[in-house]
């Protein structure tokens, strides 16, 4: 039995070895890319509510998605609840993922860390915003991250240069941008 269990710690011991710097690197990776500023003075209570993803960079947990949406909401604790909803053309239905963000540091600084799979969390930071709140630049870690959100499904093409003009400057491959599709209503509020 003893012999057993010694050896089940060794494994363990392997396990976590491996799993540790992984565990440190992605945690590590919440601050904003280098030389890139998070927007402040940010208002979180106007920034809350419902934004449309209009473009985002590739990555295999939205790929294919159509008709994303976030929703950020404060709550009584100070994180922020945040829901992602999207329609899976190949699976023919809407998909739901529910997250929690804090504030890596003041919340008066566009700069969160958003977990979707418990102790793991990933930075995102609002890198430009528009004075009344409706559109946003995120980009995550480093520059393989980004996003355009508003607050409608479409901008106007000179206000879509205008960010895209942003985005190229701060280091994100604008080519690579996916512009994403709006035309199903999405029944849940």
């Amino acid at each position: 039995m003893m012999k057993k269990l010694a050896h089940c710690a060794r494994g363990w011991g392997l396990a976590l070895s491996l799993a540790l710097p992984a565990l440190v690197t992605g945690c590590a990776s919440i601050g904003p890319p280098p030389g890139v500023t998070p927007v402040a003075p940010f208002d979180f209570s106007r920034y809350q509510g419902r934004w449309y993803e209009l473009a985002r960079l590739d990555h295999s947990f939205e790929r294919g998605m159509t008709d994303v949406s976030a929703v950020y909401s404060i709550q009584p604790d100070g994180s922020v609840r945040v829901v992602n909803r999207g329609f899976d053309p190949s699976a023919g239905r809407w998909r739901e993922a529910v997250g929690k963000a804090l504030f890596s540091g003041m919340p008066t600084t566009g700069s969160l860390k958003v977990s979707f799979f418990g102790p793991f969390y990933g930075g995102y930071h609002v890198v430009a915003l528009d004075a009344a709140y409706r559109w946003a630049l995120v980009m995550g870690p480093d520059r393989s991250y980004c996003w355009i959100l508003a607050r409608d499904k479409q901008l106007d093409p000179v206000q879509r240069e205008v960010i895209t003009t942003q985005a190229k400057a701060l280091g994100i491959d604008t080519a690579a941008l996916i512009w994403v599709a709006h035309e199903r209503q999405d029944s849940t509020p």
